[in-house]
């Protein structure tokens, strides 16, 4: 006697698939290269073309796997965004992701159209898909690499904010594939999908934080499955609206990030949790996707589009949107160079393909290839190139990098400040009785793999992580970076 349920398989088959990407992945980190590509592999071998395992037929089940994806990986990436970054990324950021990416889809789409011979709304369309740098992507090579803040935060704002115009631009040419929309169409789809975006990310974001803060429901283990709630109510609202769902959820995620600091940890770790995975399942559908028994008669000029794109396309974009900013040659043409692509175009290449354009197995391949370039090439190359470009963590800069984070208590009106001791921190090598820590008390200090009750001997080394406790004060965070930096210290 035995009883099988319906989901049986699938929760197997499911759980077997992420343990085998997750493994991958780690094996691709051992040998320095991006798990993406092991992702996509993995996922070709097991669909159709492959193994025969699973099949992903319908575009459409893609298309709504790879939106609720996109929605996690945007919120996490809002969450994480600190306020401070956005503030000194805002107009250039801004003008990346808006100008730059119009910018990349007219420049790409006209030499796709030299290159592949196809109708001018195939090549424009291709252009679009491909025109805004990945979140996912950049969200993961920002945690690996040890980028000063004045390019990290850039690199941050454009990939949260630039998902919109290149939605924009994709949606705009289907329907005008479909119809023939009116520059006052288009005008008005803009104004909609940008203002409505902001308007509801602000309103959600602003609302959320507050009932996050604000109200006690018991275990903290509900705040993250409600912050989950409220990135939902985010996106779907601006959905409703017509407006953009991914620029609102971005936004919500940075209020809720900024404004909700009780629970931030956990949120914040449960959200990297559901990103990581969403990432998975994306390059996972990418390679069920794709035929490779199609791609050989798109190969090569489909790598000419990506080089396109790498080497013309992003590098004018930026030069265009960034050359006001006083950014210098070293941080404009590594600027150029990171431009990743990855989960956002596979989820605009199915828009064209569920619509039933005739070329969008074309687009979709192409749109492979260029994502398969930008993480095999630009993916393992970005700690290189930020080395050979002198834009490691190490110059000057570094004094904008912080180095304490906030982890407030919510039963009493005390919080925890964690201090990681990185290279060149005054800290680093001093005795506490040395140091004066500001309204505050040294509690521990975890030296890799050991926890150590400190005395005021205990001497601070490279790669410590000091935990202080403190009394809540909104400039708690500022105050132990000073001491940790020696700013004040004679």
């Amino acid at each position: 006697m035995s009883v099988q349920l319906p989901a049986d398989g699938w929760i197997l088959a499911t759980g077997l698939l992420l343990m085998g990407a997750i493994l991958a992945a780690g094996f691709a980190s051992r040998i320095r290269m991006p798990g993406l590509l092991l992702f996509m592999a993995l996922g070709m071998l097991i669909a159709d073309d492959g193994l025969g395992f699973l099949s992903l037929e319908d575009p459409r089940i893609a298309q709504i796997g790879g939106t609720v994806a996109l929605l996690l990986i945007l919120f996490e990436g809002g969450l994480t965004t600190k306020p401070g970054d956005v503030r000194r990324a805002a107009a250039p950021g801004f003008l990346l992701a808006t100008v730059g990416v119009v910018v990349t889809a007219g420049i790409l789409g006209w030499g796709t159209y030299l290159l592949l011979d196809v109708e001018p709304l195939t090549a424009f369309l291709i252009g679009a898909v491909v025109a805004s740098t990945d979140a996912a992507a950049v969200f993961a090579m920002l945690r690996k690499a040890p980028l000063p803040r004045k390019l990290a935060s850039l690199l941050e704002v454009e990939s949260g904010a630039n998902d919109p115009i290149a939605i924009m631009l994709t949606v705009g040419l289907v329907a005008t594939w479909q119809g023939a929309p009116t520059p006052t169409d288009w005008g008005m789809f803009a104004l909609v999908q940008l203002g409505g975006g902001i308007a509801v990310g602000l309103l959600v974001g602003w609302a959320g934080s507050w009932l996050l803060s604000r109200i006690n429901l018991g275990p903290a283990g509900v705040y993250p499955v409600l912050a989950l709630a409220v990135a939902g109510i985010s996106y779907g609202t601006a959905a409703a609206l017509g407006a953009s769902g991914f620029l609102a959820v971005y936004i919500t995620g940075l209020l809720v990030g900024a404004r909700a600091p009780l629970h931030r940890r956990g949120i914040r770790t449960f959200h990297e949790g559901l990103s990581n995975t969403a990432e998975v399942g994306l390059f996972l559908m990418l390679g069920m996707l794709v035929f490779p028994s199609e791609l050989p008669a798109v190969t090569a000029p489909a790598l000419a589009v990506a080089v396109m794109l790498v080497l013309v396309a992003r590098p004018i974009a930026v030069m265009v949107s960034l050359v006001w900013f006083g950014y210098n040659w070293r941080e404009l043409v590594f600027i150029s160079w990171v431009g990743l692509r990855g989960a956002v175009p596979i989820v605009l290449a199915t828009f064209p393909f569920v619509a039933g354009h005739p070329d969008g197995p074309l687009i979709f391949n192409v749109v492979f290839f260029v994502v398969l370039v930008s993480a095999a090439v630009q993916g393992a190359s970005i700690q290189t190139a930020a080395r050979w470009l002198g834009l490691t963590q190490g110059d000057n800069e570094n004094s904008l990098a912080p180095v304490a984070s906030d982890v407030p208590l919510s039963d009493v009106n005390t919080e925890l400040i964690e201090v990681t001791a990185t290279p060149g921190l005054y800290i680093v090598g001093k005795q506490l009785d040395e140091l004066d820590p500001p309204h505050g008390l040294v509690t521990t200090v975890v030296r890799g793999s050991h926890v150590l009750i400190p005395t005021p001997r205990t001497r601070i080394r490279e790669g410590d992580l000091i935990i202080l406790a403190m009394p809540r004060r909104p400039d708690a965070s500022k105050l132990v970076t000073a001491w940790a930096k020696g700013e004040g210290t004679s």
